[in-house]
């Protein structure tokens, strides 16, 4: 036995210290449950096998790791699963959303889903793309096949899943590098995992031949479903050059025809492989077990052979269990240079042969067989390599890379003030940029009235500002929204352009609405009277007109400027307009409800809290009890559609605008987090319900970690927010609606939470601030 052999023969007969360590480590560390997604076995094909295998190895190895599997089904081809904990027909786009709700419900940390173009339903498996967009815990995905000339369509469908995916497992570094460079894949998401094997000792063909009476026999194996794309054609024909020279040759192969081909087509493939072994004389060199056997009646039957033969024709072939299996079990290997073939193959571990070359079939077995040191050499290498892949490390490489993709642990949500300093660097003396690069503000989108009225409320409550400061940023933006005032039109400019040019006559209906409210607030919270002497009269200009819109979300954003106008002038004319939005919203509640939707609209929008604070408004400023009742039961209604299994806080996604009934997890932004913590301290405040306290703080704590991705979105240190929460993590980008939504959303706090108000009005320094409003009083939160 020669030295390279003798190691493998060791290798084998002990795990190493670092395996052990690694099952050992399993007791110590926290538990994580994923669901995999993917075919399943009893059905019959290679993502089934992989999936059961990944299953299986992970509760043997990594028992700290609960799996959850769902297998994808046909209605025509029930198949009798066990131990699943749900299916999904492939071919329902119903099914495909009912089972992402019961993911979603189910917690799990992670879902793992197992790619391959023709598993799903739709073209070229189109309706995994729905699937994964409903998904809201991080998502690994296996990509079992990299194509290098996709269609259109599977171009599509795979950069798709790239996008969501937070990890993705490949099995060759063929295909991490194309995912990288022609799928847009960012390279420290993408991770190559060999497919994993059996260990078994080496060296046993004499024992597993004589048990099917094979002794003396050089034993040749292909293994796998019967098809076109598996290239025996040419090894049949090989065989005579073969047998010329070792008559004792016998080629086994192993498995059932296709089942999508024997529904086409019968058996008419295996048929004419018979009938070409019988023309060419060798069809008593042939065995052929015809049978979709198991994994360990596999094993035992590759043991048996000498030669490992995968010919395929095709070389864009990413992975091949049976090949993984062969190598760690000490197998010569002699296969075309197919991707998988091409890196285990590597350093003489097999032979790589042209594709559809009888003769360099023949050529390589010969060689082999010729030289039973060489052949024996050849299976040495072969176990070695093995060893890399073998189940104990293929399922600490899985749990590896389980962790890459979860979220990590939110922080505490900390008890300090923000830092003003992010809204000045967003800032100039024309008012607050709308977006930024990153942390740089973009001056070719100029400025919106949107983002102006929300940091006029702002500078209202801050605390910490220089008097002076106070007054020239307060002096910025209010400028900023008289000059959108348009009278030839009574409404609204919203965008500005850099140069100071307005981009229209006319603003959103929304953006009107939020000028209401901030005028409405300005008026009851600016410490300087001559602010809100102004505001007071704007807001009697522009709300008549912008009062009579018929946007639900403007109805709300009027409503909430006119109960904050009625506190800080009990007899403005306010109260009108606030009682006929809150008859409009009771309206629309009553057209668009259902049993499972008890909504004003059959769509969920952004700042969709506002809508059933603006009636609890209404209901606690009018006398109206009515109207607060209805205000709490559609905000719990919505609480709990932003409330994840696991308690966390889970706004609605912006992809969620515009679909009927449906709800999406992303694109999570700070705005939302915003709103429902507002209106949490508007129904804790008519309630004293402790409810309110906990979704509120939920809601605060998500912009610390406490979220699907575990990512930290806010910097107190610079008051900075970033943009929001995509399926890969945070959007670096901190525009001026993020950082406001976190600022504003900490001086609700303030009034929500008096455990964290003890100590916010202190510094990121901790040095102690006093400031106070017009009344000595600190300012009220902003609700």
């Amino acid at each position: 036995m020669d030295a390279r052999r003798a190691d493998a023969f060791a290798f084998s007969q002990e795990r190493t210290a670092a395996e052990s360590e690694l099952i050992s480590f399993a007791s110590t560390r926290p538990a994580r449950r994923v669901a995999l997604v993917g075919n399943y076995v009893p059905r019959k094909c290679g993502i089934a096998t992989f999936t059961a295998d990944l299953t299986e190895q992970l509760a043997r190895f990594r028992p700290e790791i609960g799996v959850e599997v769902w297998a994808l089904d046909d209605a025509d081809d029930r198949l009798d699963y066990e131990g699943v904990t749900g299916t999904i027909d492939r071919a329902d786009p119903g099914d495909y959303a009912r089972a992402a709700d019961a993911i979603n419900a189910s917690a799990v940390d992670a879902v793992w889903l197992q790619h391959e173009f023709g598993i799903f339903g739709g073209d070229d498996g189109a309706m995994v793309c729905d699937f994964i967009d409903r998904i809201a815990a991080p998502l690994i995905v296996t990509c079992h096949t990299v194509l290098t000339e996709p269609s259109a369509n599977q171009r599509r469908i795979l950069e798709h899943l790239v996008e969501r995916a937070s990890r993705i497992m490949v099995m060759s570094r063929r295909s991490r590098d194309l995912l990288i460079a022609n799928y847009n894949a960012p390279a420290p998401s993408v991770e190559v995992i060999e497919h994993g094997a059996p260990d078994r000792p080496f060296g046993r063909e004499e024992e597993f031949k004589a048990r099917r009476g094979l002794s003396g026999r050089a034993v040749l194996t292909t293994f796998g479903l019967l098809g076109p794309g598996k290239g025996i054609e040419r090894v049949i024909e090989a065989l005579p050059a073969i047998r010329e020279r070792h008559p004792e040759v016998l080629y086994r192969i192993v498995g059932a025809t296709h089942p999508k081909l024997v529904a086409r087509d019968g058996e008419s493939y295996r048929e004419g492989l018979k009938a070409c072994a019988e023309r060419l004389g060798v069809a008593d060199a042939i065995e052929w077990d015809e049978s979709f056997v198991e994994t360990d009646e596999l094993l035992d039957q590759l043991e048996a052979c000498d030669i490992y033969l995968t010919p395929y024709p095709g070389l864009q072939q990413s992975t091949s269990g049976t090949l993984s299996y062969a190598v760690a079990l000490g197998k010569a290997v002699i296969s075309t240079p197919y991707v998988h073939a091409r890196e285990l193959l590597a350093d003489g571990v097999g032979i790589l042969i042209e594709p559809g070359s009888t003769e360099a079939i023949a050529n390589a077995v010969c060689r082999l067989l010729d030289d039973p040191i060489e052949l024996a050499a050849m299976k040495a290498r072969a176990y070695a390599r093995g060893r890399e892949t073998i189940w104990p490390r293929f399922a600490a490489a899985s749990a590896s890379l389980i962790d890459h993709a979860v979220a990590r642990s939110a922080q505490p949500a900390p008890r300090v003030r923000p830092s003003f300093h992010a809204v000045r660097t967003m800032s100039d003396r024309t008012g607050m940029f709308q977006h930024s690069i990153g942390i740089v503000p973009d001056r070719q989108h100029g400025y919106c009235l949107d983002d102006n009225v929300r940091a006029l409320m702002l500078v209202n409550l801050a605390e910490g500002l220089d008097p002076r400061e106070r007054q020239s940023l307060s002096m910025t933006y209010a400028s900023f929204i008289q000059d959108a005032w348009n009278p030839d039109v009574q409404a609204f400019r919203n965008f500005m352009r850099f140069d100071r040019g307005w981009c229209e006559e006319q603003g959103s209906e929304d953006s009107n609405g939020r000028a209401i409210w901030a005028l409405g607030r300005t008026a009851l919270d600016s410490p300087d009277a001559d602010i809100r002497a102004w505001a007071n009269r704007l807001y009697d200009t522009a709300l008549p007109s912008i009062a009579r819109s018929g946007s639900p979300r403007t109805i709300a954003f009027v409503m909430l400027g006119a109960a904050a106008m009625l506190r800080a002038r009990p007899h403005s004319p306010s109260a009108d307009a606030l009682a006929a939005g809150a008859d409009v919203l009771e309206r629309l509640l009553g057209g668009a409800r259902r049993p499972d939707w008890a909504w004003f609209e059959a769509v969920l929008g952004y700042d969709n809290p506002r809508l059933p604070q603006a009636l609890i408004e209404a209901g606690q400023t009018l006398g109206r009890p009515e109207w607060t009742a209805l205000g709490l039961e559609t905000l719990a209604w919505i609480a709990e559609r932003q409330t994840a299994a696991p308690g966390h806080f889970r706004p609605i996604g912006s992809e969620t605008f515009g679909r009927e009934y449906a709800q999406m997890p992303f694109d999570q932004q700070p705005l939302e987090a915003q709103a429902a913590i507002e209106a949490a301290l508007s129904a804790w405040r008519a309630t004293g319900d402790e409810q309110w306290r906990v979704h509120g703080t939920a809601a605060w704590r998500w912009f610390f970690g406490a979220n699907d991705r575990g990512v930290v979105l806010a910097d107190l240190a610079t008051g900075r927010c970033r943009d929001g929460i995509t399926p890969r993590g945070a959007n670096e980008n901190c525009g001026a609606e993020s950082i406001l939504a976190f600022q504003l959303g900490h001086y609700s706090m303030l009034a929500l939470a008096p455990d964290i108000a003890a100590d916010s009005a202190k510094t990121p320094s901790g040095m102690r601030v006093e400031d106070r409003n017009r009344d000595g009083q600190r300012p009220l939160a902003y609700t």
